[in-house]
């Protein structure tokens, strides 16, 4: 295992660095500013690494630019409906920053947020402190989250704590492209999904608080099936493609559970998602708009496919969802994998 750092840029009179973990098998490179996976090489069929996120060549397009970028989502990743909750009777008010709802944690999310920082040998563990009323959320917050390689695999470990009774979902926002970040559009690539069961939503994307059977729709990916073969179905028009939750196969037991399988014939790299957590939200990126990544490349709606390890949207406004409420004094830890191959 190796680990270097490199100069990216600066912000709050600091240097911000690029971290990059290598074994033998892969590399990552993370950023601060986020807590963010900028680039992830693994070998394709050939042996050769190929970089499968889409990333930024600048801090400053990180911090102007949406889509979140293989940034943390935080406090609260996905939607809170209204932007409004209610604990123990009382109302909290938050931030709306997608028309009258609440997305990745509001205005300034996690992913917009300087984390501190600590490299080890075969970790790196960012840490950050939201104050009580960020976005509106109470509680002063305690978060770490760490990334270890570990063989094939990139692993993500969410902690965190507060001195309040609030709501935490953490997620990662990784754009995957198996064909390369810079492989276009990813029709060719072929979906598993362990879940038979999603959460239908309004115009919104906001859940309606029901779960519904995938059988017999677009969202039916128990048996693997190309995206292409999906993505110009009407029943996706209006998210220009998936923007859908779907509830996990074994719920939310705390054991991580092999959640999708995503392989992209043309490299033959494999992605395998394990998580903890009882959701997962699949994203084509359909509201990316046109804009130059990594090495002048030129990324689009279509570009990549997002596996968003969560609670379910709106959960903390839904009893009959899983719980994103984290009691006072208690702990959140949840954790999501990458594991690749090549087939």
């Amino acid at each position: 295992m190796t680990k270097q750092s490199r100069p990216f840029g600066q912000m709050e009179g600091r240097e911000i660095p690029l971290l990059t973990l290598k074994n033998e098998t892969m590399a990552v490179e993370l950023l601060p500013l986020g807590a963010a996976v900028r680039s992830l090489w693994v070998p394709d069929k050939g042996g050769n690494p190929t970089d499968v996120v889409l990333g930024y060549e600048s801090l400053e397009e990180y911090r102007e630019l949406d889509g979140c970028l293989g940034g943390t989502l935080g406090r609260c990743a996905n939607r809170i409906g209204g932007a409004r909750f209610a604990i123990g009777g009382r109302e909290y008010r938050l931030t709306a920053n997608e028309g009258a709802n609440t997305l990745h944690g509001g205005a300034v999310g996690f992913h917009k947020r300087l984390w501190d920082w600590e490299a080890g040998e075969e970790q790196v563990t960012f840490t950050l402190l939201s104050p009580d009323g960020e976005e509106g959320f109470p509680g002063n917050l305690q978060v770490q989250v760490r990334y270890t390689l570990a063989g094939s695999a990139l692993v993500m470990d969410y902690r965190a704590k507060s001195d309040r009774d609030t709501v935490v979902n953490l997620s990662g926002h990784s754009y995957f492209n198996l064909a390369g970040h810079s492989g276009g559009r990813v029709e060719e690539h072929r979906l598993t999904l362990h879940a038979k069961e999603y959460t239908p939503a309004g115009p919104d994307n906001v859940p309606l608080g029901v779960l519904s059977p995938v059988a017999g729709t677009p969202l039916d990916f128990c048996a693997e099936t190309p995206l292409g073969e999906r993505l110009g179905d009407p029943f996706l028009q209006a998210a220009g493609g998936f923007d859908h939750n779907f509830a996990l196969e074994g719920g939310h037991t705390g054991e991580a559970k092999s959640g999708a399988e995503v392989w992209c014939p043309r490299t033959g790299i494999a992605l395998e998602l394990r998580t903890t957590l009882p959701g997962l939200q699949l994203y084509t990126a359909g509201f990316l708009t046109p804009r130059r990544g990594k090495e002048g490349a030129v990324y689009a709606p279509g570009h990549a496919v997002c596996l968003e390890a969560q609670h379910f949207p709106d959960g903390i406004n839904h009893p009959a969802f899983p719980s994103p409420l984290l009691r006072a004094g208690e702990e959140y830890q949840e954790q999501t994998v990458y594991r690749f191959s090549v087939r």
